[in-house]
């Protein structure tokens, strides 16, 4: 594609670097990246797709815009309280770069739409707040061969890697299973500082960059631990698990199943809320 001088002006101090050039950006100017949750996560991930030039912007969420959402999802504002998420979001996308079309989808993800949903998708990012539908959105990411950005936050903390399905390991292989529901705290009830969510939004956001211009080094099979407390990173091995119950030669799990939805949870060694 030809970018016209306003773009090329918009764009320019991606164009600057080596690394991304006028290639780089047609690159990010044809990929479609498809965005569960419009979010905690979601909303620092979405604006700076959109802001990098993303052709494509999938976003799905069945919720409405709430007031106790305003601390930490900064793609809506104190007017759009009450209404769906994915339109208040489609409208600040829109607002920042007018270039990025916007596929708005106001429902949840389930085993009878999700790989429907991501076929059309070169990357997904999980900005998911519920367990349930991480595990369900890593089962359908392998089966469909999509590369997933994970993020999780919760209190103080967040959590962030990238999945390369049948290359690298997936969420089953560090997270066999969902807690059972009731077992950890809910986001109502620990508590998030909605800064987290800017940070680890803002590395996912990265991470699909990097996965498009095929540049740099991927978190895989590294997990990315931040404390905010402590200003810290902490990175943590990980590996396929030969066994892994959807990613291994011989998969236990052949078809997408629901499981009981409960938002927010963190179990000891997962931390996932938007």
């Amino acid at each position: 594609m030809n970018f016209t001088e306003e773009q090329i002006t918009r764009y320019s101090r991606h164009i600057l670097l080596p690394e991304v050039g006028g290639k780089g950006q047609q690159k990010l100017a044809s990929a479609k990246v498809f965005v569960v949750g419009a979010g905690g996560l979601g909303s620092p991930v979405a604006l700076y797709l959109a802001a990098a030039g993303i052709g494509t912007i999938g976003l799905i969420d069945s919720d409405l815009v709430d007031l106790s959402n305003l601390q930490r999802q900064i793609l809506h504002y104190t007017p759009d309280i009450g209404q769906a998420k994915v339109q208040s979001a489609k409208r600040k996308i829109q607002a920042l770069n007018p270039d990025v079309q916007v596929e708005s989808y106001q429902e949840r993800l389930t085993a009878r739409n999700a790989l429907d949903l991501i076929r059309p998708y070169d990357v997904v990012i999980d900005g998911a707040d519920n367990f349930p539908t991480k595990f369900l959105l890593n089962d359908a990411c392998v089966f469909a061969g999509k590369p997933l950005i994970h993020g999780g936050i919760l209190r103080f903390d967040g959590r962030v890697f990238t999945i390369l399905p049948k290359q690298s390991a997936c969420y089953r292989c560090v997270f066999k299973s969902p807690p059972p529901p009731g077992l950890v705290a809910s986001c109502q009830e620990a508590g998030i500082l909605g800064v987290v969510a800017g940070i680890i939004g803002t590395i996912q956001a990265t991470e699909a960059l990097k996965l498009i211009l095929g540049i740099g080094n991927l978190l895989t099979n590294r997990l990315l631990d931040f404390d905010a407390r402590s200003t810290t990173f902490r990175e943590i091995r990980i590996r396929r698990n030969l066994r892994c119950p959807v990613c291994s030669e011989h998969p236990e799990i052949t078809q997408l199943v629901d499981h009981e939805q409960e938002v927010c949870q963190l179990p000891g060694t997962a931390s996932v809320s938007s």
